[in-house]
């Protein structure tokens, strides 16, 4: 395929992806992303066959999607072993949402703002940032990434004294945020356990949000980077120096 072919192809393609970013409509976004998404991958996979004489490549992805677009997942159920990655919390959006509980009254077995006890706040939290956590501490201990000892804990660990009677979360700087007891409010303190004191460290969700990789931009390219004219531009250079 000639190097103008390739570069006309390109500047439909960019054309086709101008008019699906400035085009009204009348779905939500998430649905318009999607079918955005799906009109780009297709023209795409159709200059890649056109480059390449494959015509079998512009099959595109199905995309499915109701009259207002396709629900996210709302909730990840927590395992063992692994850190429940899905739902995009960290230990600092832990660490936040259990801030809005301070001042809520100690009740064994609760669950809610009316009062709470330790493992039904570490329930809660996880509930708020879409992580399913089962309801008592020992099963709560089984959840997530061993963290190997004190100094090694990240904000939004949660620490399990032996026994595991109680459940705390730590919130960084030596402190944890629990329910203590009845008479009590949930608050943060001063952590009084020692490694030696300590069943377990759980680590739930990332301790950091995982940097997305960086892409590079393409010269000319409208709002700085696409990925298709990207591919296009490679396969043609590589055509050329063949």
């Amino acid at each position: 395929m000639s190097v103008d072919a390739v570069l006309s192809r390109i500047s439909e393609i960019r054309t086709q992806m101008d008019a699906l970013r400035g085009g009204t409509t009348t779905v939500t976004t998430s649905s318009s992303s999607a079918a955005s998404g799906a009109a780009a991958s297709s023209a795409f996979a159709d200059a890649l066959a056109t480059a390449t004489g494959n015509r079998s490549a512009t099959a595109a992805p199905t995309v499915t999607t109701g009259a207002t677009g396709s629900a996210p997942a709302t909730s990840v159920d927590a395992g063992v072993g692994t850190l429940a990655t899905g739902s995009g919390a960290t230990g600092a959006d832990v660490v936040a949402d259990a801030k809005k509980y301070l001042g809520v009254p100690y009740v064994f077995g609760g669950t809610t703002r009316s009062g709470m006890d330790c493992s039904g706040l570490v329930q809660t939290v996880f509930k708020d940032l879409g992580v399913t956590m089962p309801r008592v501490v020992p099963d709560q201990a089984d959840m997530g990434v061993e963290v190997g000892s004190l100094q090694d804990a990240q904000p939004g660990d949660l620490i399990v004294p032996k026994g595991e009677q109680h459940i705390v979360i730590y919130v960084g700087d030596g402190k944890v945020l629990h329910a203590p007891r009845p008479g009590k409010d949930v608050r943060i303190v001063d952590n009084w356990y020692h490694d030696s004191d300590i069943a377990t460290i759980r680590r739930i969700v990332p301790a950091q949000a995982t940097a997305a990789p960086a892409v590079p931009a393409v010269a000319g390219a409208s709002g700085g980077t696409d990925l298709q004219t990207a591919a296009l531009l490679s396969l043609m250079q590589g055509g050329s120096a063949a």
